[in-house]
């Protein structure tokens, strides 16, 4: 409970809607918005192209970016949201997305097997322990059909070491506190905020949880370490740079130093 509260006072005072529609947030949702697309082409596909609109859930969904726009598109949309103020915000939106107060560890007010798709775009960010994030992934694949996709996002542990520890200068402290190994990866625990993955930590979680990956992408890539460039560019120069992450964005060098990832699996 101390770590929720901790949750929605952070989220409380953070504009998570301004961030994706700062030009760092424009690179991380339009690509993020292009292989949930190809998510949505995969059911169409499979389910048929007179079949009603794919069901899509949103867990942590926070004020709702992704929900409304893949309402707007025709979807049938629901969103889960542990943060009251978030979800108040999203409510206000799209009357549209049905909404539920919640923790992705526990959807018991969902059925099985009910959505095509269902995205986890905050979830695993705040979760500890590999039995949360397990329990997490287990509720998914429940309420997912079978060989539904399932998208899951994390917080790379390079872009943490690099930037608050190097670029902020605090590598000292979180040295002497011991927050990091010998090798420098973080080291989570109940009084922080975020958890910072590798992919071995990723590749481990999809194993223990049983799922098959489709791909991997870097959500961001670069964007999040050249966020005064990126704003400094025209609008003719930011399209390239746009261009250039959405065509290098599955190349593997590049996944580990991402801001964020996103992991594409099927059910």
């Amino acid at each position: 409970m101390q770590k929720m509260t901790a949750l929605e006072k952070y989220y409380n005072t953070f504009n998570e809607e301004h961030r994706l529609e700062t030009r760092h947030g424009i690179v991380e949702f339009t690509t993020t918005m292009k292989y949930i697309h190809e998510c949505i082409q995969l059911c169409t596909v499979r389910n048929g192209s007179d079949a009603p609109p794919l069901k899509i859930l949103d867990l942590g969904a926070g004020t709702g970016r992704y929900s409304v726009a893949l309402a707007q598109e025709g979807h049938s949309v629901t969103a889960v949201e542990l943060v009251p103020r978030n979800l108040a915000v999203l409510e206000s939106k799209h009357a549209a997305v049905n909404c539920w107060p919640g923790d992705a560890r526990n959807l018991h007010f969902l059925d099985n097997e009910t959505f095509d798709i269902t995205l986890m775009f905050g979830p695993l960010y705040h979760l500890h322990t590999q039995q949360d994030m397990l329990q997490a992934f287990a509720e998914a694949r429940r309420v997912t059909k079978k060989e539904g996709c399932i998208l899951a996002a994390y917080v790379m542990n390079e872009y943490s070491i690099l930037t608050y520890c190097f670029k902020q200068n605090h590598i000292k402290d979180v040295r002497d506190q011991k927050k990091i190994t010998a090798d420098f990866h973080t080291i989570a625990d109940e009084s922080e905020l975020y958890t910072y993955f590798r992919l071995e930590d990723i590749n481990e979680l999809n194993r223990l949880s049983g799922l098959e990956r489709i791909k991997i992408i870097a959500a961001d890539g670069a964007a999040d370490y050249m966020r005064r460039e990126l704003n400094a560019m025209d609008s003719d120069t930011f399209s390239l740079f746009l261009d250039y992450h959405l065509a290098t964005c599955e190349r593997p060098e590049l996944l580990g130093a991402s801001s964020h990832l996103v992991d594409i699996l099927k059910n």
